[in-house]
């Protein structure tokens, strides 16, 4: 049986790749801040979309102790681990300008977009090289679904873009790292996709896709991602690691 552990999962973009994995019959272990009873729902569709077992690890991925208590909750549950999706992030609460940015929001979502994987990725990663060490026939992945945000300029939201920058050089520092151990790491970057990050924008947004901000004229949705990661996750691209896929409808292609 095959495991999967998606931060974030239970809303948004997570949950399409938890549901991906699921249908993939991946026994999973989902992390979010929410009690587990406004969660238990989502974890019984989990179920039902063909889970064998899904397990709610609740807690801040920017916090350190939160960290170290779901990587214990992890290793308890879970006789191994094969695939880390690190997928919870935040947007600022309040969109300013970069000369107007604070930095509490600044630091807020460094911690949570860009301190937060790099962690869990670091502990983790060393989880699946025991694994690996101890039988040499342990296939493991990270995949980190980071946001065109990494390299598109949004400037009233300056701090957002600064830690998706961040998040895709922790991409490559671990895809280095855990090359010797044939454990490779990929980054997923969606564009505009429905979820309730950007509810509070779907009117702009739904203009901008009319005038042809995507090549493929719609929004993109978390099945979309959530197809790509699981099939990262499957071990279809083993030498690719390092690389990484946008699942933006064609909005980062350069056009006149």
């Amino acid at each position: 049986m095959r495991s999967a552990f998606i931060t974030g999962g239970s809303r948004g973009i997570g949950l399409g790749c938890a549901t991906a994995l699921a249908e993939r019959g991946y026994a999973l272990a989902i992390n979010g801040v929410r009690k587990q009873e406004l969660v238990q729902p989502v974890l019984d569709e989990l179920r039902a979309a063909g889970s064998p077992r899904v397990v709610y690890c609740q807690g801040d991925v920017g916090d350190a102790d939160a960290r170290e208590r779901i990587v214990a909750q992890l290793r308890t549950e879970f006789d191994c681990l094969h695939v880390l999706v690190n997928n919870a992030g935040v947007a600022p609460r309040e969109r300013k300008d970069v000369l107007d940015t604070s930095l509490e929001s600044y630091q807020r979502l460094l911690r949570i977009n860009c301190e937060g994987p790099f962690f869990l990725t670091q502990a983790l990663a060393r989880w699946m090289i025991e694994q690996k060490q101890a039988d040499p026939a342990f296939t493991g992945c990270v995949v980190n679904v980071n946001s065109i945000s990494a390299t598109v300029v949004s400037t009233d939201r300056g701090e957002y873009c600064v830690s998706k920058a961040g998040l895709a050089m922790v991409t490559q520092l671990f895809a280095v790292r855990l090359g010797a151990f044939d454990i490779p790491v990929f980054e997923v970057r969606p564009g505009i996709t429905r979820t309730d990050m950007t509810a509070a924008v779907a009117e702009k947004y739904d203009r901008r896709i009319a005038d042809g901000l995507c090549v493929t004229p719609r929004w993109g949705t978390p099945a979309d991602t959530g197809k790509v990661v699981a099939t990262l996750a499957e071990g279809a691209f083993p030498y690719s690691t390092g690389q990484v896929i946008l699942v933006d409808g064609g909005l980062s292609i350069p056009r006149l």
